[in-house]
């Protein structure tokens, strides 16, 4: 049986993340967050919200003491690593430390000690210069997904708020890049992964995606492009040959209004930033973001290490609280489907 128990990384511990997470468990019951347990390291995370002036507790616990303990204090799993840490301040030597709080977590979730995975925002930069080789964050979850000889699909990224969900198909890369790039395939892999997990852990019966056209107005008819007629509208065909509710290309201009939002449960768009504008604009502290393909859940704040305004008490929680709350509605939804 799987706990209802979250998993919440550190992230860059110089970052946002821990002050958030500081800030949830204050909010615990006002905004009605299941319980989490933070990965990272008590000492450190008691001493920031001294320096910040929260009166949260934080106690250093074995995953099986944290439900139990929730409602008193910040529960923590420690992980090895801890190097001093200053707010805005970030540290290579921390890198050990959060690439550790990744692992744990995800072992806690396929190991059912946790129900879904709730990360932290980390900065690549800093990781990078400590030899973390993946692109991001999904990526290193891919692999650590795929560990023991498990098949994991493409890992697809999904921006979710209440009122709009987006999944950008090329994600990041130059967009001069984003041509060569998208095919037919690419857009019908993505559409499957979508679909199925707005099934599984969504409890969307029969989800319906809406796609967009890559170029202005959809091509109009090959006069602005020939990619929506040759590669993306061959993708819907393909997808709705498998029973998949996919409709388009549409033009990218007229899908995010609030009509046209009511006529679909996720927009696929071509490349990021057709994706995350309208998301960041309807719902910039309110996004979270989504790793569907994997076989856990993972959500994550839609923001980043906010280096800037780290240690400072004026981080906004929403996000965070958002990626919690929907951490838990998956894990539910995925639960009711498999009984």
């Amino acid at each position: 049986m799987r706990h209802r128990l979250l998993a919440l990384t550190q992230g860059d511990p110089a970052g946002v993340g821990p002050e958030i997470s500081l800030m949830a468990w204050l909010l615990r019951r006002q905004q009605r967050l299941p319980a989490f347990a933070y990965l990272g390291n008590a000492l450190a995370l008691q001493a920031l919200a001294e320096r910040l002036g929260l009166a949260v507790p934080v106690r250093s616990i074995t995953w099986e003491e944290a439900t139990a303990v929730f409602d008193e204090a910040l529960p923590v799993v420690e992980i090895d690593g801890a190097s001093p840490v200053e707010p805005g301040r970030p540290n290579p030597a921390n890198a050990a430390g959060v690439i550790g709080a990744i692992e744990r977590g995800v072992a806690a979730v396929e190991s059912g000690l946790a129900a879904a995975l709730v990360t932290n925002p980390i900065a690549k930069s800093v990781l990078y210069a400590a030899g973390f080789s993946h692109p991001g964050h999904t990526e290193f979850l891919a692999e650590l997904a795929g560990r023991g000889g498990k098949t994991v699909p493409q890992p697809v990224m999904m921006i979710w708020s209440e009122g709009l969900a987006v999944v950008p198909v090329t994600i990041h890369v130059p967009l001069t890049a984003v041509p060569s790039l998208l095919t037919t395939e690419l857009i019908v892999e993505t559409g499957k992964i979508v679909a199925a997990d707005l099934a599984r852990r969504f409890g969307i019966t029969r989800p319906r995606l809406a796609l967009s056209g890559l170029n202005p107005h959809a091509g109009e008819g090959g006069a602005l492009g020939s990619e929506d007629d040759a590669v993306v509208a061959p993708a819907v065909t393909e997808l709705r040959a498998l029973g998949i509710d996919a409709s388009g290309p549409y033009p990218a201009d007229t899908m995010f209004h609030e009509r046209a939002r009511a006529s679909y449960d996720v927009a696929l768009a071509m490349y990021h930033d057709q994706a995350l504008i309208p998301i960041k604009t309807i719902a910039f502290d309110e996004g979270v973001n989504v790793t569907l393909g994997l076989h856990f859940i993972r959500t994550s704040p839609d923001h980043g290490t906010a280096f800037d305004i780290a240690g400072k008490g004026v981080a906004r929680p929403d996000s965070l609280c958002a990626a919690l709350r929907l951490a838990a509605r998956m894990a539910e939804a995925e639960m009711e489907t498999q009984a």
